[in-house]
């Protein structure tokens, strides 16, 4: 069997790392087992479908480096919908229903008074076509309903057990008997998710549904539709949905939480690859180098059915960590790009300081710029300033330095390298003084420790 999996977003808004999960898990098995990672556009809501949202996704897809390799827009495939919707009438398995949304809640309404699940009582499979003439004649439209098979006569739903086994989560079962058949066509002609995702991933062959465990229920719906047009379900396997670090449900922060504003605050493709592939499974959370390495490490048994919990700072440390094991090769356009034009010499410097690569910026300001020293003891500094050798300077030059001003001044440990840092930097931390020191130059540091703004 030649694994083909899917990610199949709505193009109604912007990725987000709840959906981006499963991306990657689509991604991630495909890569590992040999087989094909595609891309479907689930844009039949019309309404609230763009192409600029569709836009959004691939850009954000690109960026990830999640590659497909098949491109599919249901809104392209209406015909084979209808094909589909036709095959079931014929066999009874779909059904006119002419009731309007109030009549439905009324309804619902009723039966919770009474007692009873508010489930569908399957009255449009008691309309004759008389009737369905009648209705129609008064300017009814039908939506269409798919029969649940969960009893036998057709009329009354009965307890009926789905069960399949999940890849995340084991043996699954889903009562039918307590779900109301589910609307497939509306009565504008419009055709749910619920069935046309049956009928795409039955067509284009996929031979597993990775997705979250918001869609169990789905499943056992779907499964019943797959048997119903004659195809073998695919192996389902539902991940947990994300929580945040409070323990709360993301459903409500995840368009603060899109790709995109993870791209513009500066987050690493892989730091967000890294963490969204390995929180909830039993492997560390660490920075990878690759998609490629991180598929080696993909299997089922590995992802927990419990919630994984989502920390943007979790995700912000570990993009420092993937900064930090960048080469300077890596980085340097994107250096220049925001005018940091410091060479390997500085980038190996300042990386271990690094949150975001844009934080270069500041370090290269000190470097180059002009800053104002914090002189914290001007009789010190001043006789550092004294003590500096002449150039030119290499890395021995800190040391010959330090040596000299501890003989003259007696100082060491922070009362000797506190006063330093400041004067040279203004900062009261940050890259190692050894290397920043010759980064500075003997003008600039003498300047600094002199308490000009140079």
């Amino acid at each position: 069997m030649t694994v083909t999996v899917r990610f199949a977003p709505s193009p109604t808004g912007r990725l987000h790392v709840g959906n981006v999960r499963t991306a990657i898990l689509n991604w991630l098995f495909a890569k590992r087992s040999g087989g094909t990672f595609m891309l479907r556009l689930d844009d039949t809501d019309v309404q609230r479908s763009t192409e600029a949202f569709a836009q959004g996704i691939r850009e954000d897809l690109d960026w990830l480096g999640l590659k497909w390799a098949l491109e599919e827009r249901q809104s392209a495939r209406l015909e084979r919908y209808q094909a589909a919707a036709a095959a079931l009438r014929a066999k009874g398995r779909i059904y006119a229903c002419y009731e309007t949304e109030d009549e439905l809640q009324r309804r619902r309404q009723r039966q919770r008074g009474r007692g009873l699940p508010p489930i569908y009582d399957r009255t449009g499979l008691k309309i004759d076509a008389a009737g369905r003439e009648r209705l129609e004649a008064d300017g009814r439209k039908p939506h269409w309903r798919f029969r649940l098979d969960n009893s036998e006569s057709g009329l009354e739903p009965l307890p009926t057990i789905v069960s399949w086994n999940d890849a995340i989560r084991g043996d699954q079962t889903v009562d039918v008997g307590s779900l109301s058949d589910p609307v497939v066509i509306r009565a504008d002609g419009s055709f749910l998710y619920t069935f046309t995702s049956v009928v795409d991933d039955a067509e284009f062959g996929m031979t597993h549904v990775i997705r979250g465990d918001d869609h169990i229920t789905n499943t056992g719906v779907q499964i019943q539709m797959f048997e119903a047009l004659g195809f073998e379900p695919p192996v389902f396997a539902h991940h947990s949905l994300l929580i945040g670090a409070d323990g709360q449900a993301l459903s409500k922060r995840l368009g603060a939480l899109s790709i995109e504003n993870m791209r513009k605050d500066g987050m690493e493709p892989m730091a967000v690859a890294s963490y969204t592939a390995l929180i909830g499974t039993s492997d560390p959370i660490e920075a990878h180098d690759s998609l490629d390495e991180l598929a080696t490490l993909f299997a089922f048994e590995k992802i927990s059915s419990a919630p994984a919990r989502f920390d943007l700072a979790e995700l912000s440390h570990l993009n420092a960590r993937c900064l930090h094991k960048l080469s300077f090769v890596e980085v340097s356009d994107r250096l220049a790009a925001l005018g940091v034009n410091g060479g390997a010499d500085f980038w190996d410097a300042v990386r271990g300081n690094l949150t975001v690569l844009s934080d270069a910026k500041a370090w290269w300001a000190i470097v180059a710029g002009e800053i104002t020293p914090v002189i914290e003891d001007a009789e010190f500094t001043g006789k550092a300033a004294a003590l500096l050798p002449e150039e030119p300077w290499d890395d021995t030059t800190w040391d010959v330095w330090i040596a000299a001003l501890k003989a003259a001044t007696g100082r060491k440990g922070r009362a000797l390298f506190h006063p330093l840092r400041l004067a040279l930097t203004g900062m009261e931390d940050g890259p190692e003084l050894k290397v920043l020191l010759v980064l500075l130059g003997r003008e600039r540091a003498e300047g600094r420790l002199l308490g000009r703004v140079c």
